[in-house]
């Protein structure tokens, strides 16, 4: 998981916390709801950095991994 993946991620969490405040949903349907809400954020965001940059945002890293990647300096992450 790259920085990029973590912060679409937080947005995802903050846009869904943010229309939750504003929505007050009640129950597990209007819940989902804002969080389908607060992920769809998250994705537009994702796909116009994608357009923008001409490369994917999202990868095939895994977090638990990442600690075992070899750095751009040649050096093993710790």
């Amino acid at each position: 998981m790259t920085n990029t993946e973590l912060v679409l991620n937080m947005l995802a969490e903050v846009a869904a916390t943010e229309i939750s405040l504003v929505e007050q949903p009640l129950g597990f349907t209007e819940s989902a709801d804002v969080a389908k809400c607060g992920a769809n954020t998250a994705r537009v965001a994702r796909k116009q950095l994608e357009e923008e940059t001409g490369r994917p945002a999202i990868s095939s890293l895994n977090a638990k991994d990442l600690g075992h990647l070899s750095l751009p300096d040649g050096n093993e992450g710790e």
